[in-house]
C-alpha cells in the first residue's frame, strides 16, 4: 500500500512539472509576440530622442514606472511622455511602451 501511494505522488509531481513547463512556454510565446509589436513602434523613439534632455532626464522615473507596472508615475516621466507625443503625434504607443523605450536610450 505504501508503494502505491509513493508511486502516485511521484506521478502527480511529474505531471505537475510538465504542466508548469507548458504554461511557461505559452506565456513566454505570448510575451514575445507582444514585445515584437512594441519594439517596432518604439525603436524610432530611441533613435529620435537619444540626446533629448527632457527624455533623458526621465530615465529614473521610467524605470520606476516599468518596475511598478504603471503604478509609479514621476513628474519627469509625465513631461517626457507629453514631449514625445507632441513631437510625434502619429505615434501609436502606450505609456508603458514609451517608458520602456526611454530606458533603452
Amino acid at each position: 500500500m505504501k508503494h502505491l501511494s509513493f508511486t502516485t505522488i511521484i506521478t502527480a509531481l511529474m505531471l505537475t512539472g510538465t504542466a508548469q513547463a507548458t504554461s511557461f512556454v505559452v506565456t513566454t510565446d505570448a510575451l514575445g509576440s507582444a514585445t515584437v509589436g512594441s519594439t517596432d513602434s518604439t525603436s524610432d523613439i530611441s533613435s529620435s530622442f537619444g540626446d533629448d534632455k527632457i527624455v533623458l532626464a526621465a530615465r529614473d522615473d521610467a524605470a520606476s514606472f516599468v518596475a511598478s507596472q504603471g503604478e509609479i508615475r514621476g513628474a519627469r516621466l509625465e513631461a517626457a511622455l507629453q514631449h514625445i507625443r507632441q513631437q510625434v503625434p502619429q505615434l501609436q504607443a502606450d505609456d508603458l511602451q514609451l517608458a520602456q523605450a526611454i530606458l533603452v536610450l
